[in-house]
């Protein structure tokens, strides 16, 4: 395993511990939940294949459903967010395409790439995840209140961690 694949397995499980230790309990207005751990998915390096993804992302996912105890949710929306990632970013790909071994975050491609690349992710996962743990779309309101103040409390602690942590590296 090369010094990318360590960094990224700790990462793993910083983020698990982040999301399990801090976010799971802290909620704003109650509605709006952060679920950092999904830019773990986004933030990997650029030139990941599918399957790979998918299949960190279910274990990301389930990893989040034992200590949320949610049977499913979260690993269900994380792979879907796992799947589109790469359709998304052929979709928005610079000119000059992406330079190889570098990943999705704001010191590679800037924040308006940033944003268009992380918030229409970040919405799909949290709209599949609040819509399947409603059931139904009798609190249809309520549960759009419960997704974009989520999205937006979800995007401003990834894009304060882009800021924060030290230019050529990601957290």
């Amino acid at each position: 395993m090369n010094r990318t694949g360590i960094i990224q397995f700790v990462l793993f499980f910083v983020y698990v511990l982040v999301q399990v230790l801090i976010f799971r309990n802290l909620v704003l207005f109650n509605s709006a939940f952060c679920f950092l751990y999904i830019a773990f998915i986004l933030l990997l390096p650029i030139e990941l294949n599918t399957m790979a993804l998918m299949a960190i992302g279910f274990i990301l996912g389930f990893t989040i459903d034992i200590f949320y105890n949610s049977m499913g949710l979260h690993a269900m929306a994380t792979v879907l967010v796992a799947y589109t990632r790469n359709y998304w970013m052929a979709t928005i790909t610079p000119q000059g395409g992406y330079d190889s071994g570098s990943s999705a975050t704001i010191a590679s491609n800037g924040l308006q790439w940033f944003l268009v690349y992380t918030l229409p992710l970040v919405f799909l996962h949290q709209a599949v995840l609040f819509f399947v743990e409603a059931a139904s779309f009798t609190l249809f309101w309520f549960t759009m209140l419960k997704i974009v103040g989520s999205l937006l409390f979800t995007m401003t602690v990834i894009i304060l961690l882009q800021y924060l942590s030290p230019r050529g590296r990601r957290i």
